[in-house]
């Protein structure tokens, strides 16, 4: 007997109406949801549970995307979102990239409360004060993941968490650690402070040198880096805030690095130190 065809959902279908909205932020935040693209972010998706309930909750995906990541499929279903599959021109009405993967998600949102991070009491956080590109917001975030940060804050200066292009460039990291939206950047620092973190604001002007910073030993407590506007750095009220205004030493002749590769930096670095004043060895030593 030949097999069933498959039913694909119209593209007139309610669902892909409200899936393709969700790429508008007022449309977001109204219904508190967001597009997750690609296999990587579906996985983390699928995998992530907030406040006990699942994060993803609709998945469209083209019939070749559910057989080739059967996996991903199976643990949408599994969470219990519900499965359309859609032909790439659905897809490609849906995503907001250039070459949809064949898969995308629509998730709950999952922010914390700013006061649950401080009550965890972190020793490592990135703040994203001013940060108005989306590709910088989720890269940094990324890189906070990378680097064994605990959280993430978004001032309500910066960019929105669920934009599309933040979502993809945090390449699933956003589904990994806390992310605090939308506090005022003195609320911040207060609050940070107030929990023993103390607040290192990154900035190519800096009066501080990075490299001294480490020398000195001064990067082995709980520490937030400050991180500010892609142009214009962070502004004097900003800086006057923070307990050091740190730059990253330029050896070489570049004018400058940019926000992603210097948070990147800032990061490890005080991940190295904090790991060394914890006790632990390098692999190299005896």
């Amino acid at each position: 007997m030949p097999a069933a065809p498959v039913e694909l959902i119209s593209p007139r279908s309610p669902r892909v109406s409200a899936a393709r909205r969700l790429a508008r932020r007022n449309f977001r935040g109204k219904e508190r949801l967001f597009l997750a693209e690609g296999p990587q972010a579906v996985r983390e998706a699928a995998a992530h549970r907030a406040d006990a309930a699942p994060t993803l909750v609709e998945l469209f995906a083209t019939p070749e995307a559910a057989e080739r990541y059967a996996d991903i499929v199976g643990d949408a279903r599994e969470v219990g979102a519900r499965v359309h599959l859609a032909d790439e021109d659905v897809i490609a009405d849906i995503s907001t990239t250039v070459t949809p993967q064949g898969l995308v998600g629509i998730c709950r949102f999952l922010d914390t409360p700013f006061e649950e991070i401080l009550a965890a009491r972190p020793r490592l956080v990135a703040v994203l004060a001013h940060v108005r590109d989306p590709g910088n917001a989720g890269t940094v975030l990324r890189c906070a993941d990378a680097a064994g940060a605990e959280a993430v804050v978004l001032t309500d200066a910066s960019v929105d968490l669920y934009n599309p292009k933040a979502v993809r460039a945090s390449v699933g990291s956003l589904f990994h650690l806390p992310v605090a939206v939308g506090v005022p950047v003195e609320d911040a620092v207060r609050g940070l402070k107030a929990a023993g973190v103390r607040i290192l604001a990154a900035d190519g002007a800096g009066q501080d040198d990075l490299d001294d910073e480490l020398d000195q030993g001064t990067m082995g407590g709980p520490t937030a880096w400050v991180f500010g506007n892609e142009a214009w750095g962070l502004p004097e009220e900003t800086r006057a805030l923070a307990d050091a205004v740190v730059r990253v030493p330029i050896h070489g002749k570049a004018e400058s690095l940019n926000l992603a590769t210097a948070a990147a930096v800032c990061l490890y670095a005080s991940a190295r130190a904090q790991r060394a004043s914890g006790g632990c060895r390098s692999v190299t030593d005896g």
